[in-house]
C-alpha cells in the first residue's frame, strides 16, 4: 500500500434500501449519555489490554460479528493514529500498576507470514514509543539462538528463545516485568507460561484453546440489553442473534440434525425481525467454529437443508481451523449483511476497529473483490484500507449528514466499545 492511500480517508458508497441514518442519528444525539454510561462501566470492569472488533453495516443493522483479544493487523492502521495507540499503552500499563519498565512480547509462530510479522513490528514500535524496553520471546521449538528477520518494509525483527527458570520467564539478559501475549493459544496453554510470577496479559485462560465465541456473545447480549435501555433502542439493531448446539463432526456427519434444527429456528427468528423492520433481503446464518480465528471454518447458510446437503469438500473445509485444530463445536450466528463498498469496483467492505485499553486507536476496512455482501470477507484475496479514526470516534459532527465519515466512525466506535465491554466482563 503506497503512502498516498495511507493518508486518504476511505470514501464508501453505502448501497442500502434505507439508510443507516436513524440508528447513527440516535447514537450521536445520545452521545453524552453513552459516554457517561461507558465511563461507569470501565470503572467497574477494566478493559482488556487490547482487542479488535469486526463489524458489519447492513444499513438497517450495525453489529459486531467477532472480537479478537490477540489482535494482529496493526500494520494496516493509518500511521496518523499511532500516537493514539502509544498514549493508550501508557494509560493501560499505568492502570495495571506493575511498575513495568520492560515488556516481553510473545508472538505467534508465523515466521513465514510476512503480514503477521509486519503487524508484530508495528506493535513492537508502539510499545517502544510508549517508553518501554521491549524484547520478543519466541515459542518456536527449534529456535535455539536469536534470529533476526528483515521484513518487506525494511524493518528488522529479532526473535529470541524463551528461557524458563523457576517461576520466571525471560530472554537472555532481560527479565521482563510484564508479559504481553500476541499468540491466541489455539493449540493450548504452553507449559512454559504456566504459573510464572510475572503478570501475563491477556491471561492464558482467554486463549482459543478454552475460550468460546458463544460464551462471549452471551456476555455481549447482556451488555446490549443494558445499553439499549439507556438510550431506548431495540437491542436487535446492534446485536446479532445466535444459537449453538452440542458436539459435531463434519466429516462423519455427526450432529447434523441438531445443527439443521437450530439453523431453522434462527432463520425464523431473523425473518420475524426483518418483517418488523420491512427488510426485503433474504435472511442467512453464518456457521463458524466456536473457537478460533483467521476466518477459517466459516460458511454461509440460507436454509437448513444446506447443512444436510454439504459435499465432502465443504465438510472437509469445516472440519478444522488454524494449525489443523479440529472443529467440534460451532456457533450459529445471524448473518449481518455488509452494504458498504469500496472503490470503482464496488468491492464489498467491512470495518475492523482496534482498541487499546478502552480507547479506540484506529481501524481499517477489510475489502474483498471476490466475495458477496453475505459472505465472510476474512479470506484469501482480501486487502485493507486504513480508517482515519483520529478524534472522530468521540467527536461526531452534527453539522454533517448522519452517514458522513465522522458520524459513521463514531457509530463504529460505540459498537466496538460495547463489544469490548462484553470481553471485559468475560475476562472478569
Amino acid at each position: 500500500m503506497d503512502s498516498q492511500s495511507l493518508n486518504t480517508i476511505p470514501h464508501l458508497t453505502t448501497v442500502l434500501q434505507e439508510p443507516l441514518e436513524d440508528l447513527q442519528t440516535h447514537l450521536f444525539k445520545h452521545r453524552t449519555k453513552i459516554e457517561q454510561w461507558l465511563r461507569l462501566q470501565w470503572q467497574d470492569t477494566p478493559a482488556p489490554f487490547y482487542a479488535s472488533v469486526d463489524l458489519r453495516n447492513a444499513g438497517f443493522k450495525l453489529a459486531p460479528v467477532d472480537t479478537n483479544l490477540f489482535p494482529a493487523g496493526f500494520n494496516n492502521l493509518d500511521p496518523k493514529t499511532i500516537p493514539l495507540a502509544v498514549q493508550a499503552v501508557q494509560s493501560v500499563i499505568e492502570r495495571l500498576n506493575v511498575g513495568a519498565y520492560g515488556i516481553l512480547l510473545i508472538p505467534e509462530n508465523h515466521t513465514r507470514n510476512l503480514h503477521y510479522l509486519e503487524s508484530l513490528a508495528t506493535l513492537y514500535d508502539i510499545l517502544q514509543k510508549a517508553g518501554y524496553e521491549v524484547r520478543i520471546g519466541s515459542m518456536l521449538p527449534d529456535l535455539l539462538e536469536p534470529q533476526t528477520l528483515t521484513l518487506p518494509s525494511k524493518r528488522r525483527l529479532r526473535l529470541e528463545p524463551l528461557i524458563r527458570e523457576g517461576d520466571c520467564i525471560s530472554v537472555k539478559n532481560f527479565v521482563p516485568c510484564l508479559v504481553l501475549l500476541n499468540n491466541d493459544l489455539s493449540l493450548g496453554r504452553p507449559p512454559i507460561l504456566e504459573d510464572i510470577h510475572q503478570e501475563i496479559i491477556p491471561p492464558l485462560q482467554v486463549g482459543w484453546s478454552s475460550r468460546l465465541k458463544s460464551t462471549y456473545f452471551t456476555h455481549y447480549q447482556k451488555v446490549i440489553q443494558e445499553f439499549s435501555k439507556q438510550i431506548d433502542i431495540d437491542p436487535w439493531l446492534i446485536d446479532p442473534l445466535f444459537r449453538n448446539c452440542g458436539e459435531i463432526n463434519f466429516l462423519k456427519k455427526e450432529g447434523y440434525e441438531c445443527l439443521a434444527d437450530n439453523v431453522n429456528i434462527l432463520l425464523n427468528a431473523i425473518r420475524r425481525k426483518y418483517a418488523e423492520y420491512d427488510v426485503h433481503h433474504p435472511p442467512f446464518v453464518i456457521v463458524k467454529a466456536d473457537a478460533g480465528s483467521y476466518g477459517m471454518g466459516v460458511m454461509t447458510v440460507h436454509d437448513a437443508d444446506d447443512i444436510l446437503a454439504l459435499n465432502r469438500k465443504q465438510r472437509t473445509r469445516m472440519s478444522s481451523t488454524k494449525e489443523g485444530k479440529s472443529i467440534r463445536r460451532v456457533i450459529l450466528q445471524e448473518g449481518v449483511y455488509t452494504f458498504e463498498t469500496w472503490g470503482k469496483l464496488n468491492a464489498v467492505a467491512e470495518p475492523v476497529v482496534y482498541m487499546i485499553d478502552h480507547f479506540v486507536v484506529g481501524g481499517f476496512y477489510r475489502v474483498h473483490t471476490k466475495r458477496g455482501v453475505n459472505e465472510n470477507l476474512n479470506a484469501p484475496g482480501m486487502h485493507f484500507e486504513p480508517l482515519a479514526f483520529v478524534n472522530s470516534y468521540i467527536t461526531p459532527d452534527l453539522h454533517q449528514t448522519p452517514d458522513a465519515d465522522p458520524n459513521r466512525f463514531y457509530a463504529y466506535g460505540v459498537i466496538a466499545r460495547l463489544a469490548l465491554l462484553a470481553a471485559a466482563r468475560e475476562l472478569k
